[in-house]
């Protein structure tokens, strides 16, 4: 039974979902403003399920109360790096600790490249399993 049929990096919140509009962006935005949320916008070009510290493209943005300040934050990294992924992070300080409490994919490239599982055999029949994004196989820069 094949789990994701769409074959998309499937990160954070609404990641089954058709891609949000800016408009939903912004509803997202306004609700985590709402609780009192700090946003961030992050992007990478290797999305593997264990690279979890993304670049950060600008500083966290604390103190906001209009989610245009996040959306042209959003454009402006869509602008330099079209062809990267690019998620928001909105971090919950309310108990003394920067805690992600939302996080969605915002940008993808216009070609996945997906994943692979590679096997490899070891003692007493024993298989060990990993991941293999099909991205790191290009440089840094020359992905996507």
């Amino acid at each position: 039974m094949m789990t994701n049929p769409t074959g998309r990096i499937t990160q954070g919140q609404f990641s089954f979902l058709p891609d949000l509009s800016d408009d939903e962006i912004r509803l997202q935005i306004d609700y985590g403003l709402a609780k009192g949320y700090a946003w961030s916008v992050e992007y990478t070009d290797d999305p593997h399920p264990r690279n979890t510290y993304w670049e950060m493209y600008g500083m966290p943005m604390f103190d906001l109360h209009d989610a245009a300040g996040v959306m042209l934050e959003l454009q402006a990294c869509r602008q330099t790096f079209p062809q990267h992924y690019i998620r928001l992070m909105a971090f919950d300080s309310t108990r003394g600790v920067e805690s992600i409490a939302m996080s969605f994919i915002v940008n993808r490239p216009e070609r996945e490249p997906g994943f692979g599982l590679r096997r490899q055999e070891g003692a007493g029949r024993r298989m060990h399993y990993t991941v293999h994004g099909y991205g790191a196989d290009r440089p840094e820069g020359e992905r996507g």
